[in-house]
């Protein structure tokens, strides 16, 4: 593609915080001039900053003189098959000081396959079927409806950003909404199309003012900074675009982003689904997103949805392969070199927390400035402070010097903290004073054994009969149960402080060749009052795995094994060893801490008739627990 060079002038902006000088020096190199004294430009209106953060300015909050575009980015691919390059719709919205004044001002962008409206009344695939075998018929869905003319895209971040000195661009994603090509749901074409609005915004790709026309529009407002954010799907984008390595792309925010296909639709070779979604697959979230042109539809569903997905996204047997390793954004990660903000929320069983734990985990390996933000709450329901998400893109969009790269790096919102009370620093997560520690179990798991420090003497087998229509809860509550394992430890004397990610150890067999195996970790008394996505209070954490990947599953960590699994031999033990998700909890004295076994789990797995038999070596299986303080400080918990 050749290389459009535009010219920019300097910019003016007015700091009132400390450190002018430094600042105008930075400035100095960077082509930027800041102005020492804020009465110099009182007849302009210029982005502003105090405490470190861009601050509303007057002059930006008149919402009727705001300049509104719309456009069609050209991007370098052609999804739809039509032997042309796909272009992107997008809409801008900036200062009206940027056509009077000369203004250049950074970017903050949000790209979604959600803009255009979604399918109404999902139907989904029937989860009621024998493990290893083929599906019932997918469900025919009617996919959502185009609407032929959007010149707004949509007013996300608008009235937060405009008024502080910013442009706010939006972009729909291919295949949704004015933009062409097909959905890919993943893939290069998501990682793509964002990566062409900034080229745009730095003068490297074409813009039109109509979907097919030739009539070029350029952004010579734009400083060629920009930051992604965005929540969920849009989430998402932000870091597809960041690992093209894009220039200009100096900073995202991924809120809650589903990083990796496999790890929302698949654990540890299981079909698993997402909390709330019992049923959706990939080809599922297709047919929700596809807004885009009907005349295009044939083409993509024949190719994508009907061709591409049934041919390898495996629904039969679980298993991670090329197609997934496409559609994982950490196969990808070492192109990210944009400062990165991750947000989850812990009880977020929807996209659940490894998505955004393995990103954080990987950039902080190859030293990209990277700080995380989690809370207690479900999916997308926690959005970090203003003030951080202002901290960040003022200093890596504008140059200001507010420290946020020394920030603390991980932030942490408390167990019932009141709304509104800021995180918790961190120097880093997991909590660097947190170390693993082996916790056994005790025979008695149909009611209740032990779950301690000390292994067990003898070997011992126990089993649980696999029953789907018994809900975690509600086992986590029984008394007693042939339909889980539970191992519990007394009650804590002292506060327990977990942070990182458990992992378990366990030797099973199973009386068929295929089953379901999930694990929750729990307290007791359980409390069932629903929190988060698909959350209770009760659940700490949990994970999922396929027996029938005994060979893959020997270590703990990300799960990316290409080995296919192997039906099991009926009573014959294999090892596994997986991770549950990752959190950082305190556990309050007074509760037992118990670790749950079970096979189906209503709410996530498939459902196959009830009478699976597991056991369970209780002498070759052992908790991994991430404890504050380490051994000494479960111990002393313990009252050991």
């Amino acid at each position: 593609m050749n290389r459009v060079l535009i010219k920019r002038p300097a910019s003016t902006f007015v700091l009132a915080q400390p450190r002018v000088l430094a600042l105008a020096l930075a400035a100095a190199f960077s082509g930027i001039a800041f102005a020492q004294n804020p009465t110099t430009n009182v007849d302009k209106s210029v982005p502003t900053f105090f405490n470190g953060q861009a601050q509303i300015v007057t002059g930006f909050q008149d919402k009727t003189k705001w300049i509104k575009q719309e456009l069609w980015v050209e991007t370098e691919f052609d999804s739809d098959g039509d032997g042309k390059k796909d272009r992107v719709h997008v809409d801008v919205t900036r200062p009206f000081q940027t056509d009077t004044e000369g203004l250049k001002v950074a970017v903050v962008y949000e790209s979604s396959p959600y803009f255009a409206g979604t399918m109404k009344n999902q139907k989904m695939w029937d989860v009621k079927h024998k493990l290893g075998e083929a599906s019932p018929a997918r469900p025919v869905n009617e996919q959502a409806k185009f609407i032929p003319v959007r010149p707004e895209i949509s007013r996300t971040e608008i009235d937060t950003w405009l008024p502080r000195g910013f442009a706010v661009v939006h972009s729909e994603a291919p295949g949704t909404g004015l933009s062409q090509g097909c959905p890919t749901v993943g893939g290069a074409p998501e990682e793509l199309a964002p990566k062409a609005v900034i080229d745009w915004l730095n003068g490297r790709a074409k813009g039109y003012t109509t979907l097919d026309g030739n009539v070029e529009v350029q952004a010579t407002w734009a400083t060629g900074k920009v930051g992604m954010t965005g929540t969920s799907y849009n989430g998402t984008i932000p870091l597809a675009a960041a690992t093209t390595g894009v220039a200009g792309l100096e900073a995202i925010i991924p809120i809650a982003p589903n990083t990796s296909y496999y790890h929302y639709y698949r654990s540890n070779g299981l079909v698993r689904h997402p909390g709330g979604y019992l049923g959706e697959d990939i080809d599922q979230l297709y047919d929700f997103i596809y807004s885009g042109a009907p005349e295009k539809r044939d083409y993509c569903n024949a190719t994508i949805r009907d061709g591409l997905y049934p041919a390898k996204f495996d629904r039969k047997h679980g298993d991670y392969n090329d197609f997934w390793a496409e559609r994982d954004l950490l196969t990808k990660i070492k192109g990210v070199k944009a400062a990165t903000l991750l947000a989850h929320g812990q009880q977020d069983w929807n996209v659940v927390p490894e998505h955004t734990i393995r990103i954080y985990d990987a950039l902080k390996k190859q030293g990209v400035a990277t700080q995380l933000y989690l809370h207690q709450g479900g999916h997308g329901g926690g959005t970090p402070p203003l003030e951080m998400r202002n901290r960040w893109f003022s200093h890596y969009l504008y140059g200001i010097d507010n420290g946020v790269e020394r920030d603390a790096r991980a932030m942490i919102v408390r167990e019932n903290a009141e709304r509104g009370t800021p995180p918790t620093p961190y120097l880093d997560y997991p909590n660097p004073e947190a170390a693993n520690v082996n916790v056994y179990l005790g025979a008695g798991g149909n009611k209740a054994g032990s779950l301690s420090t000390k292994a067990a003497a003898k070997a011992t087998t126990e089993k649980l009969i696999d029953d789907v229509q018994y809900k975690g809860g509600v086992l986590a509550n029984a008394e007693q149960s042939p339909h889980r394992l539970l191992y519990a430890t007394p009650e804590l004397s002292e506060a327990l402080h977990l942070s990182g990610t458990p992992t378990i150890k366990i030797r099973v067999a199973a009386n068929k060749p295929a089953a379901n195996l999930s694990v929750w970790l729990v307290t007791l008394p359980f409390d069932d009052k629903v929190v988060g996505s698909n959350g209770q209070v009760g659940v700490v954490t949990r994970g999922w795995a396929d027996p029938q990947n005994y060979r893959s599953l020997t270590k703990p960590g990300n799960y990316d094994s290409k080995l296919p699994g192997t039906p099991l031999v009926p009573g014959k033990f294999v090892d596994l060893t997986f991770d549950l998700q990752p959190m950082d909890r305190v556990i309050p004295a007074g509760k037992r801490l118990a670790l749950m076994i079970m096979s189906s789990d209503q709410d996530f797995t498939l459902w196959p008739k009830a009478g699976t038999e597991l056991s369970v070596d209780l002498k070759q299986t052992n908790l991994v627990l991430p404890v504050v303080g380490g051994a000494d400080a479960l111990k002393k918990g313990l009252g050991n």
